[in-house]
């Protein structure tokens, strides 16, 4: 009976042991649908759905939150970049990011479609339900000290 109890025992540590270890690795992905919020007015602003095209990691929006006289077309994109003129809904604004940790993505892209600017790029997940994103003009020098941090929180 001792034995017994004892291996059982030992499955059950282990199962748990896996377990945790399944939810740990599920906590650090940033695939899937994600609310941003305004870090002006801090409403929310809009869902985007991050997913992994090729090894890297790509954004777009999928979901508005309107406001009367809100633009749903970028205009103030760069009339070169293909975006300008497309509709913001379906948008991919982060893209190329690589995985640099568990918890970090970097050397991306991400394009504010408000002003239609480009920033470099990288995101860090601080929970399973909480990534920031940090957009900045950098150098070697400066780094990713010129830019602005939002803290977006996962939808489902």
């Amino acid at each position: 009976m001792q034995k017994r109890l004892s291996a059982l025992t030992y499955l059950v540590i282990v199962l748990a042991f896996m377990i945790g270890l399944g939810q740990e690795a599920l906590a650090q992905s940033p695939i899937g649908r994600w609310k941003t919020i305004d870090d002006e007015t801090n409403k929310p602003k809009s869902h985007v759905e991050i997913y992994e095209q090729n090894g890297k990691l790509y954004g777009k929006i999928v979901h508005l939150y309107r406001s009367d006289g809100d633009t749903l077309t970028c205009f103030d994109c760069d009339p070169d970049d293909p975006r300008f003129g497309k509709p913001i809904l379906g948008m991919v604004i982060l893209k190329d990011l690589e995985k640099d940790s568990d918890s970090r993505w970097e050397d991306g892209e991400i394009m504010d479609p408000n002003n239609g600017e480009t920033y470099d790029c990288y995101i860090e997940m601080q929970s399973n339900d909480k990534m920031r994103v940090r957009g900045f003009i950098g150098t070697w020098l400066t780094g990713s000290a010129l830019g602005r941090t939002q803290y977006w929180y996962r939808v489902e």
